[in-house]
């Protein structure tokens, strides 16, 4: 038996550490995990699905049956791209029932980032997952970022939606980069996990989740999973898991160190984060904005004639 075998990526030891501990390379382990592989027709499904969503993620299922439809030529059918959202991870940005559904045995946190304004690094972490496609498969794709400079801080890929690598990439970012004040996350099952979540506890790190249906509440990573895309997945069509490891860290290496980002002044991740200057972030609480119009927008104004203002009531 080679070393290689001796990880397990469900055992409850970091993969990071039972690497470390067997003197393996976390790449070849993650080089050696297989995609996982679709028929053809699914794989052109699931490809015009992720090309939609990456542009639009408010789209929910009902809408991607009219895009695919009219882009395949045949009508597709409801339950099929719902399915495979669901095998991608992907679900439209809105409320609606029965979405964005925790694992009924983990704890939900509540979102403590609105109205927040970040100012330095390591104020806030957050952490997201993406669908990536290869030629005959996809892999998912996980990253931890720092809000105030953009910076990816880790990142990991598997073949399954498994906590492991998500804790796994956890792990680095807090070996490397110390800590966070606030790691904010969806209410997806590996985020809400004990082995995820005992892992920010440990570290005595403020645990924030985005609420439901709220599409700005996580909106840096979302902008990170748009770039990869366009400027990298797309544009070389990566065949295998062999290709798509090397071709990802060039990548990250020129997102972080070589691409001037318009947010941060023209200046690099790395830059504003070994600075502490140039970057920031703030999310606008959007809907208590519009609650409070509204109700501004019905409130009767008072009237110093306590009898007309019973009469307009009664009327």
């Amino acid at each position: 038996m080679m070393r290689q075998d001796w990880i397990d990526m469900n055992d409850e030891l970091a993969v990071t550490r039972q690497c470390e501990l067997a003197s393996v390379s976390r790449a070849t382990i993650y080089t050696h995990q297989q995609p996982l592989v679709v028929s053809e027709d699914e794989l052109l499904l699931s490809r015009l699905i992720d090309e939609q969503y990456t542009c639009h993620p408010f789209y929910g299922s009902r809408r991607m049956v009219v895009i695919i439809s009219a882009a395949v030529g045949y009508r597709v059918n409801r339950k099929r791209i719902r399915r495979l959202m669901q095998a991608m991870g992907l679900q439209g940005m809105a409320p609606g029932p029965n979405t964005s559904r925790a694992h009924p045995k983990h704890p939900v946190y509540p979102y403590l980032l609105r109205g927040l304004e970040v100012t330095r690094p390591n104020q806030v972490w957050g952490t997201d997952i993406t669908y990536i496609r290869l030629a005959k498969g996809f892999v998912y794709l996980v990253a931890v970022m720092d809000w105030y400079s953009r910076k990816v801080l880790s990142w990991r890929i598997s073949n399954s939606m498994d906590a492991s690598f998500c804790v796994d990439c956890l792990e680095e970012a807090l070996r490397n980069l110390g800590k966070p004040d606030i790691f904010n996350s969806d209410q997806g099952s590996q985020f809400t996990s004990e082995r995820f979540t005992g892992v920010l506890q440990r570290e005595g790190v403020t645990i924030s989740m985005d609420g439901r249906g709220r599409a700005f509440d996580n909106i840096f990573v979302e902008r990170l999973w748009r770039n990869v895309k366009y400027e990298d997945v797309y544009l070389k069509g990566y065949a295998t898991v062999d290709e798509l490891l090397p071709g990802l860290g060039e990548y990250f290496v020129l997102y972080n160190s070589q691409r001037p980002h318009q947010a941060l002044q023209y200046q690099t991740p790395d830059a504003v984060y070994a600075s502490a200057s140039g970057g920031g972030a703030m999310i606008v609480d959007k809907y208590a904005e519009k609650t409070a119009v509204k109700k501004q927008s019905i409130e009767i104004p008072k009237s110093p004639n306590t009898n007309a203002d019973a009469a307009l009531l009664d009327g």
